[in-house]
């Protein structure tokens, strides 16, 4: 029963929540444009928000993108510049710090959206609900470092990779999580989790972040001024909200 579950968690489990993450997120874009903000409450009171989402995005950002590139990045591709023991001495220190930045951020969010009674009346169940879900997220994030330096060899970031890899090339074999300790274990289903989470969320103000990106790649428009009545060939190129 036990080999069932953590086969179900880990090799099932993972293309469950990838599944509804884009299938999800492309239903609510198509059927519920009107929901796809963030809801800022930067109008009710300022205070706590600006320090809050700088450090926050800052640090998230940082230790997604970390993530992405650590896990997905296969070893053969670092190997001649970087052993795997210092790739996890590095992802430690990078990680650590980014999480330290990214846990005081957040948690001046959840503080604010918690204590602060007229943002409390406005905010969704969800709202509240999603940021504690990160805040875990986060916190076990943390708890995993000194575990991490107790395996000062790379192995662990060996296993984590490999599982990722095999993950995304449709090869899932869970087998060598086994032997993590628990936090690791926890880190990986609630942060899946999370991906199944998204497109239910505000979380999915975030696709429209990394949208944004292609605008600056987008050709200038051609925009004629009847103000001051230029001749043909004088058109002004310029980019269009």
């Amino acid at each position: 029963m036990k080999d069932l579950l953590h086969n179900f968690i880990f090799n099932v489990y993972p293309y469950i929540c990838l599944s509804v993450f884009l299938m999800g997120s492309l239903a609510r874009f198509d059927r519920d444009q009107y929901t796809w903000k963030s809801d800022s409450s930067q109008m009710l009171r300022a205070g706590l928000l600006r320090w809050g989402s700088n450090m926050f995005h800052f640090g998230i950002l940082f230790l997604f993108f970390g993530h992405a590139i650590g896990l997905l990045t296969p070893h053969w591709v670092y190997e001649p510049f970087i052993t795997p023991a210092q790739k996890q001495l590095l992802a430690i220190v990078a990680g650590g710090i980014a999480g330290a930045v990214c846990f005081v951020g957040l948690t001046m969010l959840l503080y604010r959206r918690m204590f602060d009674a007229r943002i409390r009346l406005t905010s969704h169940r969800t709202d509240l609900a999603i940021l504690i879900i990160l805040w875990v997220q986060l916190v076990l994030g943390l708890i995993t470092l000194p575990f991490s330096l107790a395996h000062s060899d790379g192995s662990v970031m060996l296993v984590l990779s490999d599982w990722a890899q095999r993950i995304f090339t449709f090869r899932p074999d869970a087998s060598g999580l086994v032997a993590l300790d628990w936090p690791y274990k926890v880190h990986l289903v609630l942060g899946m989790t999370i991906f199944l989470l998204f497109p239910f969320s505000r979380l999915v103000h975030v696709w429209s972040g990394f949208a944004s990106v292609f605008y600056l790649m987008r050709p200038y428009q051609i925009v004629r001024s009847r103000r001051l009545n230029l001749p043909p060939g004088h058109d002004m190129p310029r980019r269009v909200l």
